[in-house]
């Protein structure tokens, strides 16, 4: 099996945790080598942005800090772990990756969508994920959801707005790349949900 690059995206409490891990089992059963990664994060200078970028106490954070803080940690996610991953033969998959830059930064913060681009670009070029599967869910429940999982940090304390143009935002990036993005409605439970995504996996992979 040739090495693929999965991408899970989706708002609060869409429930990429429970299929991170429902993707990664799918992956290994079928031989793979899998390497998970998580955005803002993954290596130890993004794990340093995410505590920062998280942090309620960060409220005064610029958009435009936010945006580059984001792409600052994907530039050490995939030259650190991403591509030695993919060169070595191993399968990714990643918890978030450029396109919540769109969501959040481009459509929660209102930040220009052609210098997302341009960042996009400089960091991301030609290394895109092979299929991206986007969780959709209403966002009054998935901000339900979010709040039983424990103090809510920096983005999740947001207005109902701002996860509205999010999700938004998501649909949009769905609509324009529908050869890479495909959207489960992840307000299902969660065995229904499970069985979209490995119809998905099989159906693409």
């Amino acid at each position: 099996m040739s090495p693929v690059f999965i991408s899970l995206e989706g708002s609060e409490g869409a429930g990429k945790s429970t299929l991170m891990r429902v993707i990664n089992r799918w992956l290994e059963e079928r031989g793979d080598t899998v390497v998970s990664c998580r955005e803002p994060g993954g290596t130890a200078t993004g794990e340093a942005i995410r505590e920062l970028l998280l942090d309620r106490n960060s409220g005064g954070l610029l958009p435009l800090t936010e945006l580059l803080l984001m792409f600052a940690s994907r530039a050490q996610l995939l030259e650190q772990t991403i591509k030695p991953a993919l060169a070595a033969g191993s399968s990714v998959l990643c918890d978030r990756f450029v396109d919540a830059s769109y969501a959040y930064q481009g459509g929660g913060r209102q930040y220009s969508h052609n210098q997302i681009s341009q960042l996009e670009q400089l960091v991301v070029a030609e290394t895109m994920p092979d299929l991206t599967i986007l969780l959709d869910v209403p966002v009054d429940i998935g901000l339900r959801r979010a709040r039983k999982t424990g103090e809510p940090d920096r983005f999740e304390s947001e207005q109902r707005a701002f996860f509205e143009r999010v999700r938004k935002a998501y649909l949009e990036r769905a609509r324009q790349h529908p050869e890479r993005i495909v959207v489960v409605d992840a307000s299902a439970r969660q065995p229904a949900v499970r069985k979209q995504v490995l119809a998905i996996l099989e159906q693409r992979l």
